[in-house]
């Protein structure tokens, strides 16, 4: 789950990292109330879940409460990126002497995390690392022993920080990385870390991301979630405990294994080629336990798209065999009963399929038609969504 921008120094001050002051406000006015309050020149900065909101107009400085009402209008409701921005971070400014770049994450590469840092922060740290890799300081860390201020001193010498604010720095990259390790994140990202003109280090923006299958360790991190932001049907799968991700296509996929889920996406898109330009419409894993419950709760998820107009239903028995999900596909049709209204392809293959089929085959329901290869059975989801269009 990634955060605002607010909501990231809300967790870097919770662990004592150095952050400015600011407050979130909604309209104009509540930016012009809060630069009054705070009676001093403020930048106002939009809250999307992307980079660049500097180059697309979405930060600007005001000197006035007046001024910051006037810039919050021009920045509420800005598309940067396909972001369209519902809030806005109303800071005090900050001189800034010097912008430094800061980050820990996951390197899935290395199966380890990473540490990063340059003293060339405040702009697009891929341009850095592609134009002057040698600015850019990668330190691998090792997730037993962690970061303590010795590491942190490494990361500093490494990354060339000026020596007047090494031990600020240091210290601040130790608390990043409790801010890291204790909020279960796969990236803390400061970009820029600055040196103000009186030689304070500030944390003055920041990105995190949240691993979400550490949710039950942080029950608050429920609240980070900006729920007018999701997408219905992805929050009604979640409090399913369903793995589902909505796109952008017609042809609703349900399978079990992310690799078998993925796969079903390229030959869905590549079959779709032919019948129209068709396009998968989910990303939904069920998982190992395609029971009639599970297979109701993810159909009913899926039928309740308005794009979908097929479902292909692609699933590789192993652990539990084919006649159990050709059960749980005939008891979640009479569980849905109305509320099946779209064709349904199957292809059912592996443990006991022989038995799935005959399940599915004396089920004879009208909405489903089995179809033994998974190529074959994508072209005939593909081609039925084209007919439904």
């Amino acid at each position: 789950m990634d955060l605002y921008e607010y909501q990231a120094k809300d967790l870097f001050a919770a662990h004592g990292v150095p952050v400015l002051p600011g407050a979130v406000a909604t309209t104009p006015d509540e930016a012009a109330a809060i630069a009054a309050d705070y009676g001093v020149a403020v930048v106002v900065k939009a809250q999307v879940k992307t980079g660049g909101r500097g180059k697309a107009g979405g930060v600007k400085l005001a000197e006035t409460a007046e001024e910051t009402k006037t810039k919050a209008e021009g920045i509420l409701g800005l598309d940067i990126k396909g972001h369209i921005v519902h809030r806005v971070l109303v800071t005090p400014a900050s001189d800034i002497a010097e912008e430094y770049y800061f980050s820990f994450l996951l390197d899935r590469s290395n199966r380890t995390f990473l540490a990063m840092a340059s003293v060339e922060g405040g702009m697009d740290i891929e341009e850095v690392a592609v134009s002057k890799p040698e600015a850019l300081a990668k330190i691998a860390i090792d997730p037993i022993a962690g970061v303590d201020l010795a590491k942190a001193n490494e990361i500093v010498a490494a990354a060339k920080f000026p020596a007047e604010v090494a031990d600020q720095v240091a210290d601040t990259i130790v608390k990043l990385w409790e801010t890291f390790v204790s909020e279960d994140a796969t990236l803390v990202e400061v970009n820029p870390l600055v040196r103000d003109p009186h030689g304070k280090i500030v944390a003055l923006d920041g990105k995190v991301t949240l691993d979400e299958n550490a949710g039950f360790r942080h029950p608050a991190h429920a609240e980070l979630v900006d729920k007018a932001a999701e997408n219905p049907l992805e929050a009604a799968a979640k409090a399913k405990d369903l793995n589902y991700v909505k796109l952008d296509g017609e042809v609703g996929i349900i399978g079990n294994g992310a690799g078998l889920v993925m796969s079903t996406l390229d030959v869905v898109a590549y079959a779709g080629e032919k019948h129209g330009g068709v396009k998968p419409a989910n990303f939904l894993d069920i998982g190992g336990g395609a029971s009639a419950e599970v297979m109701a709760n993810g159909l009913e998820i899926i039928l309740s798209d308005t794009d979908v107009r097929s479902v292909f239903v692609n699933v590789f028995g192993g652990i539990t065999a084919c006649d159990a999900v050709a059960n749980g596909i005939v008891k979640a049709l009479e569980i849905l009963g109305d509320g099946a209204t779209k064709p349904l392809v199957v292809r059912l293959d592996g443990n006991n399929v022989v038995e799935g089929r005959r399940i599915l085959a004396e089920a004879n329901h009208p909405l489903v038609t089995v179809v033994d290869t998974m190529d074959n059975a994508a072209d005939r989801a593909a081609e039925l969504a084209a007919a439904g269009k």
